[in-house]
This record gives C-alpha cells, structure tokens and sequence, in this order.
C-alpha cells in the first residue's frame, strides 16, 4: 500500500514536471531553484543562463590532505568535489584550472583535478626555466595549456617565477602552442611594457589587468594592455577581484566601466573566469552575482557566446562545437 502511495506521488510529480516543460515554465521553475557552494556567498542561481559548453577559464582547486602545498595560503573546501557545487550554481561545463600560489610550482594538484574533471577541463601551470622537455610533455599529456606567472605582493607568499623568467619560457612554450599568464599588479604591466612587445607567445591577463579604481580606464596598464589586444595575440581574462572594484556588489558599477570597454574593443579576445575559490579575499563574493555581470559587460547573447564557448574552445584547445 504504501509502495503504490510513494509511486502514486512520483508519478504526479513528474506528470507536474512534464506539464511545466510543455507549457514553457520549467526554466521559470528552475530559477527559483537553490545551490549552496563552498568559498561563495549566496545560493541564489544566476539570472542569466549559461550556454552549452559555457567554460570558466580561471579557477583554483586546493587539496592539502593528498597534496601538500610547500607554501601556506591553501583555500579550505577548494576541491574538485566542491568546484563541483560551483559549476552546477553558475551552470558551466567546462574550465580552466590554475595552478594556485601556495603550490608554487607542483603542478600535480592541477592535473590531477583535470583528469577528475575530464575532457571538459584544460589547465594551466607554473614552471621555471629549469623544467625540462619531458615534464613539459607530460604537463601537456595532462592538459596543461599555458603557464603562469604571478608576480603581485601578497603576504606570506614568494612568487614561484620573477620577471626575468617570462622571456625564455615564453619562447618555450611558444613551440607548445601554449600561452603566458600574467597575474601583476597594474604599475608592473606598465614597467615591462617593453617585455611584453618581445615575448613571441599568445599572452593572456589575468583580471582585466587588475585596473584599479577609482582611476580605471585611465591608468596606463589599461592602455599598454589594449594595444597589444590590437595586435591580435594577446587575451584579457574578464574576472572581477578584491583589488579591482571599489564599487563592490551590487552594482560593481567601476569595474563594469572597465569590462565593457574591453569587450567593446574586442570580444574576439575575451574570456571569462570565476576566480572561485576566491583566494586572498576574507568576504567570498557571489557567484552568482559575477556571472551576471556577463549581461553588462556583454549585453548581445551572440558576444556572450563567443566569449563563454568559442573564444575558450580556440585559446584552450577545446573541441570547436557549440
């Protein structure tokens, strides 16, 4: 009796469902719907709907107990199992892992959290100059696409890589098809503007640059950082941080002066990312929140597209569909 009962129920439940899908309202239903994740505020999903094969193309992962960072500055709950949680709120499939700071340059918790997460995921790492040719086979076996430099102060923390190091492992990774990340301070990108008009690589920077505010698109970085966008080998991750909003939520109406100007100069050259776990920053930001700032910075569904599916499918090598 009580089997048919709890059958009964299924079957008016999804009866319900079905009648909601056919009458156009599932999505409606759906957005109500809740999703708590770790290292992000809120639980609310995004207004704005991912597309199919939308990637996050920068996040970390952390796992201390299976590998040990040799520095500290690891994010708690910052697994593959978490990022998880993230991806289904935010409603991406596909990402880019980043090998975070405190790792320094142990890129095994990078790789590993690829092949957890598959096909869908690409990563990228941080490596000096003694590396040789058969590890970097091997970080390319293990989907690495690019490599990392992050040069900006934080506490507790020594950079892996310095400045002197970027030429000859871009001219490396160059004959990889690979890329260079750059996380620095805004006054940094300025002081090698000479440097990044050597380096043969694809470059790529991390947050917008880390344009500071109130100054914003006024400040030279923001400059010197278009020019090389112009010349049509250089990327701008679309993230928000700490440090480049003054604004904040609800509105992050500074940085979104900053984001439509680049997606306006070129959209053909932008990415988006997370930034999840959101390291360095004491009040984890909603997620939610960032992801619908897309809306803003892009406000045609077709420039929203390229910059979630087709630009990551070129600039990381994932199957051109979608």
């Amino acid at each position: 009796m009580n089997e048919r009962k709890i059958g009964r129920r299924v079957f008016l439940q999804g009866a319900s469902l079905a009648g909601l899908s056919a009458a156009g309202l599932l999505d409606a239903w759906v957005s109500h719907a809740q999703v708590a994740a770790p290292n992000s505020s809120g639980t609310e999903l995004p207004k704005f709907k991912a597309p199919a094969l939308a990637c996050d193309c920068h996040h970390h992962i952390y796992d201390p107990a299976r590998f040990p960072p040799p520095q500290s500055g690891a994010e708690p709950n910052a697994r593959v199992a978490e990022y998880r949680l993230l991806q289904r709120r935010i409603g991406t499939t596909r990402n880019v892992v980043v090998t975070p700071r405190p790792y320094v340059t142990d890129n095994r918790v990078t790789v590993d959290a690829i092949a957890q997460l598959g096909a869908n995921a690409r990563g990228v790492a941080v490596i000096r100059p003694t590396v040789t040719d058969a590890e970097l086979r091997t970080l390319v076996r293990g989907g690495i696409r690019g490599i990392r430099f992050s040069l900006s102060a934080i506490p507790n923390q020594t950079p892996a890589t310095t400045l002197e190091m970027i030429e000859p492992l871009s001219k490396r990774v160059n004959e990889l098809g690979w890329h260079i990340q750059i996380n620095m301070d805004p006054d940094q990108i300025v002081a090698a503007e000479d440097l990044w008009n050597r380096v043969p690589s694809v470059i790529v920077f991390d947050h917008m640059g880390h344009i500071p505010q109130p100054i914003g698109m006024k400040h030279p970085a923001f400059t010197i950082i278009r020019r090389l966008v112009d010349k049509g080998r250089t990327w701008v991750k679309l993230s928000v941080t700490h440090d480049n909003t003054k604004d904040g939520p609800p509105t992050y109406a500074d940085v979104n002066k900053v984001g439509q100007a680049y997606v306006q100069a070129a959209p053909e050259r932008m990415v988006w990312g997370s930034n999840w776990p959101h390291p360095n920053e004491t009040k984890k930001p909603d997620d939610a929140m960032l992801f619908d700032l897309l809306t803003q910075w892009a406000p045609r569904e077709a420039t929203r597209h390229r910059i979630l599916v087709q630009n990551p499918a070129i600039l990381y090598g994932f199957e051109k569909s979608g």
